[in-house]
């Protein structure tokens, strides 16, 4: 699995998205305004977004963008790219 390689980056992008999720919970532990709130969960989205755009990005480079990769292969792999940017923008 290609994600192994960076496995570490991917990690800490999870653990900011960890972060900013934990911070809308003490944001609404904490009775905050609601501007305050909506911005950690925008805070939040943003950070899910990006780990969500680098593992569509290691997707794309080592499975269609590839030259060693076969037609067959590249072919496949760009349908399920595809599933997979209709599901994240609906």
């Amino acid at each position: 699995m290609h994600s192994i390689v960076h496995k570490k980056k991917l990690i800490a992008r999870v653990r900011r998205v960890r972060g900013q999720v934990e911070a809308v919970e003490r944001a609404l532990e904490a009775e905050r305004g609601c501007d305050h709130v909506v911005h950690a969960v925008i805070a939040a989205r943003g950070a899910l977004n990006s780990l969500a755009a680098e593992l569509l990005c290691e997707h794309l480079e080592a499975h269609v963008g590839a030259p060693e990769v076969p037609d067959a292969e590249r072919t496949e792999a760009a349908g399920e790219l595809s599933r997979i940017i209709r599901r994240l923008v609906s």
